[in-house]
Formats: C-alpha cells, sequence, structure tokens
C-alpha cells in the first residue's frame, strides 16, 4: 500500500511511505486539517473544528506553520491557515488489529504563535479571552480521540510531549480541567508553567497592539476591529515593531483567562499543584545540563544587529512569578544573593550562562518535579542530558559554542526527531545512533509502560520516580547513570530566593 487512504471523521486523506533510520518502512499522513482556518472573525479566537470535505484529500505534503521566523531560511515563514496535524504510524489496521500508544503512533500539532496564537483583550464582550494556541492544541487531542484509531493509535493511551515552550503548553493541558481525559501521560522536556517566560501578566497589549497600526485607536474593540483588517502577515510585523518599542518584558504567552466556556486556565498554576486541582497521570520532566548557552546564542545575534549586550543586567533573573516591584526592597537583597552566588568565581559568560540554566529552567523544572509528586499517587521521573555530541541541535547549529561545557537548550531535539544535518553543522556517527536509540527508547518505554525502565528493561537499570526525600534522576549521558539530589548548592540559592515571595514559596519546597 503505497499511497494508503484513510477515512476520518471529517473525510478521506491519501497518505504515502518513508522510510525510518534502520530503513524500516512506515506511514506518514501530513497537514492533516484539524480545525477551520482561523481568519477573519476567527482571529484570536479559540478554534472551531475542520468542515467535512467530499473529495479524498493529499496528505503527503506538510501544512504550513504558524507565522514565524525561519533562522535556517533566514525569512519570515508559515500561514495563518496553519491549524494542521500529521500521523505517522508502523501499521494500519488492515496490516495489524492491536492498537499502538499514541506516540509510537506519533501525532505532531501546528498551532497558532505569538500574538495570533495568544492576544487576548480585557472586554469580554469581544470573546478573545487569550490561550487560543492552547485551545488549538486542545482541539487537535480531540482530534486524537475521534480519529487515531484509524492509524492503529491507541486512544486510551495518549502520551502529551512538548520541548521549551511546547513543555509548558503540555503543563498547562495537564492543569486544565478542560483537558481531563484527552491524554494519559506527559513528557516536559525543559519547561513548565513555574518558568519565567510560561505566563503573560500584561494589561492592555491588546490596546497597545493596536495603537502600532493606528495610533488613534483607543478602545479594544477600536484595536480588534484595526487588527481583524490585517493580513496574517501583517499582524506578524505588527507584532515584530510591538517587541522593538516594548521589549520583551511584555511576555507574548499564555495568560490566566477569565472563566469562559473554552477557558484552559483560570487559577494560577502553583495554586492549582498545590491543591491537587489537576489532571493526574504519570510525569517525566527533564532539563539539559547549560540550558543557557541559548543566552550567548541571543547575545551573539544581539552583537551582529550592531547591539551591545548588557551582561550586567540582574533584574531579568528576579523571578517575574516572584511579583516583586522595582522599587522593592526585596529585589536589591535577590540581586545581591544572585551576584555573590555566580559572579565571585565566574567569568562574567559562564556566570549568565549558569544564571540562565538555573533560574529559566534547573529551579523551576526540578521545584515543580518534587510538588508533582508530593501531591499526586502517580509517578514523577526527572532526567538531566549531559550528552553533548554530535546531534546537540542548538549548540552545533550556531558557531562559537563549542568550548563551552554542557548541554544547551533544546539540544535534546536532535537525538528525537530528524534535522537536515549538514545546513545544521550536526553529525550522526555511531555515539550519536546509540543515544538516538536510547532517548527513543526510554520516551517510548514510558508512553507504553508509564515507567521508561520497566522491569526486564534493555537498559539493565532502574529509573526510580521522584520522592518527597529524594529527588532521584537519571543522568543521560554518554552512559545512563541514576543519581540523585542534582545542582544542590545552586537549587539551595534559588529555594531561598522563591522563599521571600508567597507567589513562588512552594517553587522548591
Amino acid at each position: 500500500m503505497d499511497s494508503p487512504v484513510i477515512t476520518v471523521t471529517e473525510g478521506q486523506i491519501r497518505g504515502y511511505r518513508r522510510k525510518n533510520l534502520d530503513e524500516e518502512e512506515f506511514y506518514a499522513f501530513l497537514g492533516i486539517p484539524y480545525a477551520k482556518p482561523p481568519v477573519g472573525d476567527l482571529r484570536f479566537k479559540a478554534p472551531e473544528p475542520v468542515e467535512k470535505w467530499e473529495h479524498i484529500k493529499d496528505a503527503t505534503k506538510d501544512g504550513p506553520p504558524s507565522y514565524q521566523w525561519d533562522d535556517i531560511e533566514k525569512k519570515v515563514v508559515g500561514s495563518e491557515d496553519c491549524l494542521h496535524l500529521c500521523v505517522y504510524t508502523k501499521t494500519l489496521p488492515s496490516e495489524e488489529a492491536s492498537l499502538k500508544p499514541v506516540m509510537v503512533v506519533l501525532v505532531s500539532v501546528n498551532y497558532r504563535l505569538g500574538f495570533l496564537g495568544f492576544l487576548h483583550f480585557d472586554d469580554t464582550s469581544l470573546n478573545v479571552y487569550g490561550n487560543a494556541a492552547l485551545k488549538d492544541q486542545q482541539l487537535a487531542l480531540k482530534w486524537v480521540q475521534k480519529n487515531i484509531h484509524k492509524f492503529n493509535g491507541d486512544r486510551n493511551n495518549v502520551t502529551i510531549f512538548g520541548e521549551s515552550a511546547g513543555s509548558a503548553s503540555v503543563h498547562y493541558h495537564v492543569l486544565s480541567p478542560s483537558s481531563k481525559n484527552l491524554f494519559h501521560k506527559a513528557i516536559l522536556q525543559s519547561g513548565s508553567t513555574f518558568g519565567p517566560l510560561s505566563r503573560s501578566k500584561s494589561q492592555n497589549v491588546g490596546l497597545q497592539l493596536g495603537q502600532i497600526v493606528d495610533e488613534n485607536v483607543k478602545t479594544e474593540k477600536e484595536a480588534l476591529k484595526v487588527l481583524q483588517k490585517l493580513t496574517g502577515k501583517e499582524v506578524y510585523e505588527t507584532q515584530q515593531k510591538f517587541i522593538a518599542k516594548y521589549g520583551r518584558q511584555l511576555n507574548i504567552g499564555p495568560k490566566i483567562e477569565k472563566p469562559n466556556d473554552s477557558a484552559i486556565i483560570t487559577a494560577l498554576p502553583q495554586d492549582l499543584v498545590v491543591k491537587g486541582h489537576y489532571n493526574k497521570v504519570p510525569l517525566l520532566f527533564g532539563f539539559n545540563s547549560m540550558e543557557g548557552i541559548l543566552f550567548g546564542i541571543y547575545q551573539q545575534k544581539e552583537l551582529k544587529k550592531g547591539l551591545k549586550p548588557d551582561y550586567f543586567n540582574i533584574d531579568r533573573y528576579v523571578h517575574p512569578h516572584m511579583e516583586i516591584g522595582l522599587n522593592d526592597p526585596k529585589r536589591e537583597l535577590i540581586k545581591e544573593k544572585i551576584r555573590k552566588f555566580y559572579f565571585t568565581e565566574n567569568t562574567v559568560e559562564t556566570a549568565n550562562y549558569l544564571m540562565v540554566t538555573d533560574c529559566n529552567y534547573i529551579a523551576p523544572v526540578v521545584g515543580i518535579a518534587k510538588l508533582h509528586a508530593k501531591t499526586q499517587p502517580e509517578p514523577v521521573y526527572l532526567y538531566r542530558m549531559s550528552l553533548d555530541a554530535g546531534l546537540n541541535f542548538l549548540k552545533r547549529s550556531n558557531s562559537g559554542f563549542d568550548h563551552i561545557p554542557g548541554v544547551c537548550h533544546a539540544d535534546d531535539l536532535g537525538y528525537l526527531f530528524q534535522m537536515p544535518l549538514e545546513s545544521l553543522n550536526m553529525h550522526r556517527g555511531e555515539k550519536e545512533i546509540k543515544a538516538i536509540r536510547r532517548f527513543v527508547k526510554l520516551w517510548t518505554n514510558f508512553a507504553k509502560h508509564g515507567n521508561p525502565t520497566p522491569k526486564g528493561n534493555d537498559f539493565n537499570l532502574t529509573w526510580n520516580p521522584v520522592n518527597e526525600e529524594e529527588v532521584s534522576y537519571l543522568d543521560i549521558g554518554e552512559e545512563l547513570t541514576i543519581k540523585s539530589n542534582p545542582e544542590p548548592e545552586r537549587l539551595k540559592l534559588w529555594k531561598e530566593i522563591f522563599q521571600l515571595s508567597t507567589y513562588t514559596q512552594y517553587y522548591l519546597q
């Protein structure tokens, strides 16, 4: 069956065959629409299910992503009509009766980004509550529940997983009452709702965005009207002007919504976790050993633009969730603690890499893993990636960072997904292939069993869940090693810092 045709709820689709790393064949169905194009009156709003189609739809080409900057092509790519998903499966129902966990049958989802996915207005009559991107993801999960058995996927064994902002998205679904029963396990790579960039608290952003288009705009209703008239690409360009004017401190991202029929989250994440009010499923959290190399990559790009990076701006490391004002004496206390800890014995470069790693990733990830372990009976696993090899995605694809020890943010992706190796300066040899097999086996074991190292596993090791007494974790390096209590001195500092605010006092209990 070289061009298989599958009938899903909405109509028929034609896929094709591909080969994996081991030259084994699998079926791919690409660019499957799961929602109406979010254009016109649907822009910025919750998605609506796609309408049925009559003819066989070609599913052999990827659908376009949401508007974004392509760092490889060095240009803006995408479309507003981006709500598509892809399904990859080794077998179809006609070939094998047994259903596979969803992740072994892989589904990848395109959703709206930036203001197209996260703009909100305070005026509830406008029906733009925010979190449209998370609602896109949720609608895709509903599509999976309706259709995945047609691809030999088990709707009762769905694992959601994501990295960075995708990981924070996964965590929002773990916390969302409206995502209940749409998935059964979750993997969160380098991100959670406790991360400093995981939530927008900005007010009047919609009004400010409208005023960039027309300075005479006075109300949110006028702003929405102005923004609805733009093309999707013009909305993206307006977003870039907004960032240039206001900086990134007005974070474009998820928000706590006012109650509404499509709401994802209406309460603070930390309150939901502390009270145990969330979807309790097996969880797998992780971080990379030097995520903050990402800071150096951003600084390098600023230098190329002729900008002068501010290496000594410690204000950025006062975690925004702490809600500590610019004139609050606690802010100076926090900055002094950070200054003494990181700058006393490190170069300025290393100090910044460590601060980004700890503030943005390790402290929030370890903190949320411990809190979930305390408030749910299902297992919570933790890993640390220390493997520095040829498929470390961001580190290899940006020159000038090979001399820095450690694993950069997003470096794990090169071991889970195929990438254009030559254009990204990546290399795949025996060491990398061994690492790919380990990553894939650990992740799919978790998807199948809710345990990455089930009894009789190929690794001959037991990866224990986190508990209140011990933070056990798997170090994924050239070898797999069970360890406990990562970065104790660094996390001790952040525990002291988080204790200074009632909003973050639970972050590293």
